[in-house]
């Protein structure tokens, strides 16, 4: 067999980016992740690609099934150096020597091929500069990039896939992005941005309009130059190609575990194998309760978007329903999902409230649910996230859609082949 091209995720999140590359015949080394409950997912996860490649994957699925079997049951059932290569540790100068020695023991001397992973975005973005009084200037999670240079100096990967959020071109005048720029060069590498600076997520085939910067880059012996990415045109929408086999509920209903579909799949989740053929239930399909008032401002917002195509104006409800003061930062808070389309961002907001995401049928009149918003971000139906439901909205909220992932994995791949 041919030997697999491998990679360490680092800022790993809930695994999006790594599973797009796993996807794509890349195989994990190690995941480097601070975050408890994202590090669990990893290690579910890891323990359902373990399970896949030796035929059991029944044992998964009764993890997903039985409410009894803990989640250390499962990770027993699978290598314990498997386990220990999802390392739950924030990246720091302290905690720097552990992780490497970890993967060290992981890799037994051979080669990474790519480091691929993006440092935390809020101190990049515009909307957190926007919210601090100090524009995010002595935010620490400016200088993560640091630590991310540290290990290309180590394991001098061929190739690298750093992933942020638009605002890191204009952060600090720009100076953030120059100073990465600068480091990674005096490692030995040649890096790039998109032509275009960012890419969205919908040329990849995900239902949603997602901007990134991805910047890759090779070490300079390689002469590589940026990859082109052939945009996807397909005309699928949320509502009759994502959400059409989920049972329809209301708010606070649903369920964390197994929950059956309720019709046969469409083409675009067996294409983009969102939905497993052999499977006839997903998980995590459970919506926020919500008071009266909020759902009266969602059947506005819903009559509003599928009637007249407008959005809601939230300084133009009835007085009544307005429960905030400063209505002119809240304006947009209210937001439904385009079910004849694509859906707007999905950000890691989302665990605070489904305001921003209202589900496009009003007759259920709700926000999204987990499994609802795995979707939009391409994952998978066996995709399992750990812990509470705002813990895997935000692990949601925070990842790189897998199809995206994966379209960027195939042409890194035919690069180093």
């Amino acid at each position: 067999m041919e030997k697999k091209l491998t990679f360490i995720d680092l800022f790993a999140g809930a695994g999006g980016l790594s599973e797009g590359f796993i996807r794509a015949g890349f195989e994990p080394i190690a995941h480097v992740e601070m975050n408890k409950y994202a590090s669990d997912t990893l290690k579910t996860r890891t323990a359902y690609h373990y399970l896949k490649e030796k035929k059991r994957l029944s044992e998964y699925y009764e993890y997903l099934k039985d409410d009894k079997i803990k989640k250390e049951d499962l990770w027993a059932k699978i290598p314990l150096n498997l386990i220990n290569s999802v390392i739950n540790k924030e990246i720091s100068e302290k905690s720097l020597k552990e992780i490497f020695n970890t993967i060290d023991k992981e890799l037994k001397g051979e080669q990474v091929d790519l480091v691929i992973g993006g440092p935390p975005c809020q101190a990049y973005s515009v909307a957190g500069r926007a919210r601090d009084p100090k524009g995010m200037l002595d935010d620490p999670r400016n200088h993560l990039y640091k630590y991310y240079v540290k290990f290309l100096k180590k394991y001098k990967p061929k190739m690298f896939v750093f992933e942020n959020v638009p605002g890191i071109m204009s952060a600090n005048n720009g100076d953030y992005l120059k100073l990465i720029f600068d480091a990674v060069k005096a490692e030995g590498y040649e890096l790039k941005i998109p032509p275009n600076k960012t890419l969205n997520s919908k040329d990849f085939n995900v239902l949603q309009d997602r901007k990134r910067v991805i910047i890759i880059g090779w070490r300079k012996e390689l002469n590589f130059d940026y990859p082109n990415f052939k945009k996807v045109d397909e005309n699928y929408s949320i509502s009759k190609d994502l959400f059409n086999d989920l049972p329809k509920i209301k708010n606070g209903q649903g369920n964390l575990g197994v929950v059956k579909y309720k019709k046969e799949s469409t083409d675009y989740l067996l294409k983009h194998k969102i939905r497993n053929p052999l499977v006839d239930f997903t998980s995590q399909h459970i919506s926020r309760p919500n008071n009266e008032n909020d759902l009266e401002i969602y059947r506005i917002a819903v009559e509003m978007w599928n009637n007249q195509n407008k959005r809601l104006d939230y300084s133009s409800l009835p007085p009544s329903l307005i429960k905030h003061s400063n209505v002119k930062s809240f304006k947009n808070r209210f937001q439904v999902v385009n079910g004849n389309g694509i859906s707007h961002t999905v950000v890691a907001h989302i665990a605070m409230d489904g305001h921003y995401y209202i589900h496009p049928d009003i007759y259920q009149n709700r926000s999204i649910t987990i499994r609802e918003a795995a979707r939009i971000q391409s994952f998978p139906d066996d995709y399992f996230f750990e812990g509470s439901r705002t813990a895997a909205f935000k692990q949601i909220g925070n990842a790189v859609p897998v199809l995206m992932a994966e379209g960027i994995a195939k042409k890194i791949k035919s690069m180093l082949k």
